[in-house]
């Protein structure tokens, strides 16, 4: 199971043109912001990238927001391993288990996973907060994610396994969170 002293949130490419495209829009969002506040909560570093922001934008407000003063990782990779500012801040951090969220699935979700897998990292894929611009790409890399040992998990699932305990103040919040 996934710990908070060893696992770290990615949301990838969560982008202004691309974010209003994909399938589900508003619930894959919804999700990543849950995500964004537990985080905050239980003190998991995140991590965020930007697909050539020139031309997709930036990252939607309402997550940017919370995403508060961390910088994106820009790039022009599919794949978010194919920065080397990203490859560097990653390894820094010590941290072998990765939630991937983000946009599209089966492009840089997809890449970024495989590569992390390459790389030795545990990747758990939170189904519900990934989209493609359609339902059956969306499903195509998450897929493609598991079978090559990517972990699905769903945006409660991964909250009450980094929680463990249904006590206490930060449980009290992070039942908050997830009720919305």
């Amino acid at each position: 199971m996934i710990s908070p002293k060893d696992t770290l949130l990615l949301v990838v490419d969560v982008q202004g043109k691309l974010a209003s495209l994909v399938s589900n829009a508003a619930l894959v969002e919804k999700n990543i912001g849950k995500l964004l506040r537990a985080c905050k909560l239980l003190d998991l570093p995140v991590l965020y990238t930007e697909q050539y922001p020139k031309g997709l934008g930036h990252t939607v407000e309402p997550l940017k927001e919370l995403l508060g003063e961390l910088v994106p990782f820009e790039k022009i990779s599919f794949s978010c391993c194919g920065s080397g500012d990203f490859m560097k801040r990653l390894r820094s951090m010590g941290r072998n288990d990765i939630l991937v969220v983000g946009m599209e699935a089966h492009i840089c979700v997809y890449q970024t996973c495989v590569e992390l897998l390459d790389f030795g990292y545990n990747v758990h894929i939170i189904t519900d907060a990934v989209s493609s611009r359609s339902e059956q790409n969306r499903q195509l890399g998450i897929h493609c994610i598991e079978r090559l040992g990517g972990v699905p998990t769903s945006t409660e699932m991964a909250i009450f396994e980094l929680l463990r305990v249904a006590e206490g103040d930060t449980f009290r919040e992070i039942s908050k969170i997830v009720k919305e």
